[in-house]
């Protein structure tokens, strides 16, 4: 008995969403119905950047500062900053030197913070990246001190980006294929508290949610190991 040979299953959006409703006891019948579990869809890949880190969504970027300047915007669709490096140097000669991430607290109460030289220290202001009269409210990043300019420096981050709208009905979605599962029992889920007769099975939809949650989550996390050492502790007699 042979093998199909393929691993390239995947489910668009509609059938994301036939699966969902199905799982409520009800057929999808009308646009509407389409429409409202796309917005339910959407809803849900914004909880679950509230959950934790999606490895998925880790991106690398870089900015370049430019000397007296502390201020910097990150893409609109940042949700958080997870590392961040000043680079000094290239190829063989590059180094990579920790920037300390601090809270806006500790940034407020930095006397003088147009005081230049090798960045130590950044804020991250997880702004909203909402489009307002004034221009759009990019999630931006403040250095300490501000960059002198006796060497270029480069700020290299790794940064958490929001999941990509559910979009048409043939599109798949922007998550690994591991995690339909759990996007469908979430979205059947979020269904269910709309739909009058599905209402009897909320809490079954949910405990499944739950449970493919957690066996998605599990498995999408970092897997290097990790080493502990004993830190010396030294006392004044």
């Amino acid at each position: 008995m042979t093998t199909s040979g393929t691993f390239d299953f995947n489910l668009d959006l509609n059938d994301i969403v036939e699966e969902a409703y199905e799982r409520c006891g009800v057929e999808v019948r009308t646009g509407y119905e389409h429409r409202t579990a796309r917005r339910s869809l959407n809803l849900l890949t914004i909880e679950w950047a509230s959950r934790g880190i999606n490895l998925w969504t880790i991106e690398q970027g870089a900015i370049s500062p430019v000397p007296g300047q502390i201020e910097y915007d990150l893409p609109v669709d940042t949700i958080d900053l997870l590392e961040h490096v000043i680079r000094t140097g290239t190829g063989q000669n590059q180094t990579d030197i920790n920037i300390t991430r601090i809270s806006v607290s500790t940034y407020s109460t930095i006397p003088n913070k147009n005081t230049t030289g090798r960045p130590i220290q950044v804020w991250v202001d997880r702004q909203s990246g909402a489009t307002t009269p004034t221009g759009v409210n990019h999630p931006k990043i403040y250095v300490w001190p501000a960059p002198d300019n006796s060497i270029p420096y480069t700020f290299y981050y790794w940064r958490l980006k929001r999941i990509a709208d559910s979009g048409g009905g043939i599109n798949t979605q922007d998550i690994p294929f591991r995690f339909l599962p759990c996007l469908i029992a979430g979205l059947a889920y979020y269904l269910s508290m709309k739909i009058p007769d599905a209402m009897n099975r909320m809490q079954m939809l949910k405990a499944e949610y739950e449970q493919q949650w957690m066996i998605a989550s599990d498995e999408d996390r970092e897997k290097a190991a990790i080493r502990l050492a004993p830190r010396d502790t030294f006392y004044n007699s």
